[in-house]
């Protein structure tokens, strides 16, 4: 047998599921601290519906800095958790809840081995609220209608920058 190890591809692809939107469930919730010491919950975001239903969506992170909690706060209004005043959260709290999470592919390069991973990531406004979007069935970003989708919920977001601040 002959191999050639030099021409096997640097290039690790965990994308499971196409870019598009799609209603997720939180499947499990690890517990870890950043590097500057502040808490990080990382989700694993199952599809819960359609053509992928069962498939991991994507992994996503919480991160309980001053600067993150922005962030913290719309991701939990989305999965139903409320935001005003002072909450008292587990991770047990989100598991299992629900949103409509938007995925996209990306990549990068590890810097020890050079090797190139894809794996799907949620931008910063990617969830929405079950109920904001009862009507609609999964769209496919690619479609005019997910655009169409995509741009009125941009145009919805607050624009008041009080809304900006965390909790």
């Amino acid at each position: 047998m002959d191999l050639d190890f030099d021409a096997i591809e640097k290039i690790s692809d965990y994308v499971t599921v196409p870019a598009g939107t799609y209603l997720c469930e939180i499947a499990e919730v690890r517990e870890s601290t950043t590097k500057n010491g502040d808490e990080r919950w990382g989700l694993r975001l199952v599809v819960a519906e359609g053509e992928f239903c069962g498939r991991q969506a994507a992994w996503d992170s919480l991160i309980f800095s001053t600067r993150g909690q922005v962030r913290v706060r719309l991701v939990l209004e989305a999965l139903g958790i409320p935001t005003k005043g002072r909450v008292s959260l587990k991770p047990e709290d989100i598991k299992g809840r629900r949103a409509f999470v938007e995925v996209r592919p990306s990549e990068f390069e590890q810097p020890d081995s050079g090797q190139i991973v894809r794996r799907n990531e949620v931008p910063y406004r990617g969830y929405r609220a079950v109920e904001d979007r009862e009507d609609e069935q999964h769209l496919d970003s690619g479609s005019a209608e997910a655009d169409t989708a995509t741009e009125a919920r941009t145009d919805a977001l607050p624009a008041d920058p009080e809304d900006e601040l965390p909790f």
